[in-house]
């Protein structure tokens, strides 16, 4: 099984046995380890990113409604034993799949975790302003818990660990050091652009179609 920039072995999604069909050329191809596709319910609202895995199987199982964009990704699996031509397929960079519906709550609150509040407020510790790797930010509860905060998106900012010992159990205003920015509970949509930093510029153009009016990732 070879891996280069186009091809990739294809591994029980049960297509081995499907003689490969012509492919056209592509554009532009990518490394399947750096790619993550956008996955879509039948009626178009957003799920989820996916690995080249999983959508491999969606396409194997025959389970794809319908999808977007020039192909991105290239895949190869077995050779047929009866006609000794190797199967593959083209993945999508936006994939709907069939019987895959989300609830009537049109845009859900995305998980508070502090892989997606660090997305949120870009790395930045939202006290002294410095940009910092993920394992030297932590979570700051604006309003301290002890003192009736929750531990919600509204109530929640990134901040290093210097800023945040120097908070302590303070509000700011107590700690004399105001925020540099207003936290705020992303759409799902924002929650989508911001875990992603590798978003193809198909799937990026179908996400901010959808973004709200005021969200300041729509410019």
């Amino acid at each position: 099984m070879e891996t280069d920039t186009t091809r990739l072995g294809l591994i029980d999604t049960g297509a081995s046995s499907a003689p490969v069909d012509e492919v056209s050329p592509i554009a532009t191809l990518h490394r399947p380890g750096s790619v993550r596709l956008l996955s879509l319910d039948a009626h178009g609202r957003v799920l989820d990113w996916i690995n080249w895995q999983d959508a491999a199987c969606l396409y194997a199982r025959d389970a794809v409604a319908w999808t977007l964009g020039d192909p991105c990704l290239h895949i190869h699996g077995g050779t047929s034993r009866l006609t000794g031509i190797q199967s593959g397929m083209d993945l999508h960079p936006i994939i709907a799949a069939r019987g895959h519906a989300r609830s009537r709550a049109l845009d859900p609150t995305p998980n508070l975790s502090n892989q997606a509040l660090f997305a949120r407020d870009a790395h930045l510790c939202l006290y002294c302003g410095q940009q910092f790797n993920r394992p030297q930010l932590t979570r700051d509860h604006v309003m301290p818990i002890s003192k009736g905060g929750l531990d919600v998106w509204e109530n929640v900012v990134s901040a290093c660990f210097h800023c945040n010992s120097r908070k302590s159990d303070r509000t700011p205003q107590q700690a004399g050091m105001p925020l540099l920015a207003v936290p705020y509970r992303p759409s799902w949509i924002e929650h989508m652009i911001l875990s992603n930093r590798n978003i193809l510029a198909d799937q990026m153009a179908f996400l901010k179609a959808q973004l709200p009016k005021r969200s300041k990732l729509a410019a």
